[in-house]
């Protein structure tokens, strides 16, 4: 990765990232660049920390982390996914917070962007709604554009077959029985007014 040809970071997860990598390497072919397929394997003894960063978060406090290795079955997946496209990529992983590990990474090879997919299933949104997701965290801690790809995108319809609210206070959502009414202004109850609404209601 010392060439000068521009990178787009992606983050790869295991066989299930096989759409997010061929959305990269269609962005990567666009811009002449070469994908940087970033595995990043969490660290048990580092904090999450959610966009508002109100949980906190504290560096691994393993000093001497062992080298993780990209597994073969993913790199398949990567050389499938990208040889349509004929972009060159490079392979990177870690141990550590990923969005910290990603912005070192986009920081010391200067990243055009971030591609990344959303986590799947309603367990994956709970998640990425306690400890923010990572994609979340990139936006509002570095200054490159993040891609979010949908893996498995629920429809509107299902979501409410699930009974899965709307975060967006849409109708419907969770904050729909919860918003005050809104005021009509003074109510005038004079008897001339009395007789104005029942002229115009006969």
């Amino acid at each position: 990765m010392t060439e000068s040809r521009r990178k787009i970071v992606v983050g790869v997860v295991d066989e299930r990232s096989r759409h997010v990598i061929k959305t990269a390497a269609c962005y990567a072919s666009q811009f002449d660049a070469t994908l940087v397929c970033a595995m990043i394997v969490p660290d048990p003894y580092g904090m999450g920390e959610a966009p508002a960063g109100y949980l906190g978060m504290m560096r691994a406090i393993t000093p001497n982390d062992p080298r993780v290795e990209m597994p073969p079955g993913l790199v398949r997946v990567i050389e499938e996914a990208v040889e349509p496209h004929g972009v060159p990529w490079a392979p990177f992983s870690s141990i550590g917070t990923p969005a910290r590990e990603l912005t070192a990474l986009a920081e010391r090879i200067d990243a055009l962007m971030f591609v990344l997919g959303t986590r799947e299933g309603v367990r994956g949104m709970v998640r990425q709604a306690l400890n923010g997701s990572v994609a979340a965290q990139l936006a509002h801690r570095q200054n490159r554009p993040v891609v979010v790809v949908p893996q498995n995108p629920i429809g509107f319809a299902q979501a409410d077959a699930e009974g899965i609210a709307d975060d967006l206070g849409a109708p419907g959502g969770p904050d729909a029985e919860a918003a005050p009414a809104q005021s009509q202004g003074p109510v005038d109850d004079s008897p001339d007014a009395q007789e104005g609404a029942r002229s115009l209601s006969e």
